[in-house]
């Protein structure tokens, strides 16, 4: 049962992009994400550079790109439902598309992951996932 969350950014998918690509830096999501935590010496927007978001989600980032405007990371601990031993193989996936009609972008943030308890999983991320997608319009309202 995956999580997924959509939607429309009344900004260009450049700029938009531009935001959401940077694994180290989240300053567009305020008010969700209060720490970001380097782990490591992989850089930002490198394959297998790592992050710890307010001192409970552990990621990495997976793919990254720039010519599709998607990226994907895992989850490899975290709080209740999504810590270690509560879930295996966590992906999420990024994507931003140019809305046609006008000087928009449409995103979408899914995940999809493996659980003995799938409902609790979702219903954990999605309002976080909300959140964070919402705190990305603000960012460019």
């Amino acid at each position: 049962m995956p999580c997924y969350n959509s939607t429309v950014v009344n900004a260009n998918l450049d700029d938009v992009w531009e935001a959401l690509r940077s694994f180290h830096d989240l300053g567009w999501a305020s008010g969700v994400i209060t720490q970001v935590d380097v782990v490591g010496d992989v850089p930002d927007g490198e394959v297998g550079a790592r992050r710890i978001l307010n001192d409970a989600f552990h990621e990495t980032l997976r793919s990254l790109d720039d010519a599709n405007h998607e990226f994907t990371y895992s989850i490899d601990d975290g709080p209740g439902p999504v810590a270690r031993d509560a879930v295996n193989n966590y992906v999420g996936q990024v994507r931003a598309f140019s809305v046609t009609d006008g000087d928009a972008t449409f995103v979408e943030w899914i995940s999809d992951y493996e659980s003995a308890d799938p409902g609790a999983v979702q219903e954990f991320c999605d309002p976080i996932y909300h959140a964070l997608l919402q705190a990305l319009k603000a960012h460019f309202a």
